[in-house]
């Protein structure tokens, strides 16, 4: 059976995996099964990011919560887009 990792756990090894690979040279880079992509053109990033998801409790006042309600029948979906954006603004570089 495979060992659960709690968030903390897998967000350190990521941290970990994401500073091995940006220590790596392009010439570390091994292409014998892949050729090198270097046309970019139509590529979505984070097309295929699946974020760990967990239910929290969050105060929001009654009347944005409303408007999000009626805006959008998936208002907590569209909740949580107005705070990625307000994330992504606001994060300093990786």
């Amino acid at each position: 059976m495979r060992e659960r990792r709690t968030s903390q756990e897998v967000e350190r090894l990521i941290a970990e995996d994401n500073a091995r690979l940006a220590q790596m040279s392009d010439d570390d880079i091994d292409y014998s099964d892949i050729s090198p992509t270097t046309d970019w053109t139509g590529a979505v990033r984070g097309k295929f990011y699946l974020p760990i998801e967990g239910q929290v409790m969050l105060p929001i006042d009654h009347d944005v919560l409303a408007w999000f309600r009626t805006a959008d029948e998936n208002y907590l979906t569209a909740i949580n887009a107005v705070l990625r954006e307000h994330m992504e603004r606001h994060r300093g570089p990786s």
